[in-house]
């Protein structure tokens, strides 16, 4: 929020920005009627005048899709794992693919995408209930419990032929473990680094050299990139969807005076899966006019 990314700095006095789904309350476009649901970057707040445009543009939800399914797997962090995994990490069948924030919005769907074109997907996130889970619900191969293990020494006996693709949610020391264990042409994707993202002093690399050595690849991305291709994201994940190879784990709060607060679980490990904060129902029946 306080300097520029891929998205500009947020000025102080201005509504939090935010995806979100609403309702059209009322509308003066032909293209859009009372009643619908629409994605759009609406910010927190419980209603807001839009003319379609910005960053993400406004979306009608297809009939019968949830909004929790909008904002998650068939939202931008579905489809973040979706090109992460297809056109960053390349991965191939057979491959050693470790991913971190492995109970997260994105990194869930990434390792199950990662088994999916028949990767050995190891799995790291913190506490044995998000373990557990991404093991036994998400058909991981292991996990690790960054919080309770020691995470240089389970790599190293869940990855015993090394690592082939990382797909990086944390950054920092994780990411440094990780360099040590990387095989010949390894693939790291960089798609995020919230352990960094608060720290007064960033973590130092200390094993970078080791992508010279094995002649390593690590590539950061950033999904709005994609935008010409997000049919083709969203056609294959519902795909695998409805063959059931892909589940969605969501940890919604409710009201919006609780935003500031759920938004702080991020940064924390508290959330478990895609955080959405619910503002209200929806005042009219869905598809009325």
């Amino acid at each position: 929020m306080s300097r520029e990314t891929y998205i500009p700095m947020m000025p102080l006095g201005e509504v939090m920005w935010g995806l979100a789904v609403g309702q059209v309350i009322q509308s003066r476009k032909p293209d859009y009627v009372a009643g619908e649901l629409v994605l759009g970057l609406f910010g927190w707040q419980d209603y807001v005048a839009t003319d379609g445009g910005g960053l993400v543009g406004m979306r009608r939800i297809p009939a019968g899709l949830p909004p929790t399914m909008a904002l998650g797997l068939f939202g931008l962090t579905g489809i973040t794992a979706y090109f992460g995994v297809n056109d960053i990490a390349q991965c191939k069948a057979g491959e050693t693919f470790v991913i971190s924030a492995a109970a997260g919005a994105v990194g869930s769907v990434a390792g199950q995408i990662a088994k999916i074109k028949g990767c050995r997907v190891i799995g790291i996130a913190g506490g044995k209930a998000k373990c557990d889970w991404v093991v036994g619900e998400a058909g991981f191969d292991g996990a690790i419990d960054y919080r309770s293990e020691d995470v240089g020494e389970r790599l190293t006996q869940l990855c015993p032929k090394g690592i082939d693709v990382y797909f990086d949610n944390v950054g920092g020391p994780i990411l440094d473990e990780v360099l040590k264990r990387i095989n010949m042409h390894a693939r790291i994707v960089l798609c995020g680094a919230i352990s960094q993202y608060n720290s007064k002093v960033l973590y130092g690399l200390r094993n970078s050299s080791n992508l010279v050595i094995r002649r390593g690849r690590m590539e950061g991305f950033i999904v709005l990139d994609y935008e010409e291709r997000f049919p083709e994201a969203i056609q294959a994940l519902f795909e695998w969807s409805q063959e059931g190879r892909l589940k969605q784990k969501v940890d919604i709060a409710e009201g919006l005076e609780n935003a500031p607060k759920t938004l702080t679980r991020l940064f924390t490990g508290e959330n478990f899966g895609k955080q959405l904060l619910k503002v209200a129902d929806p005042p009219e029946p869905i598809g009325s006019e």
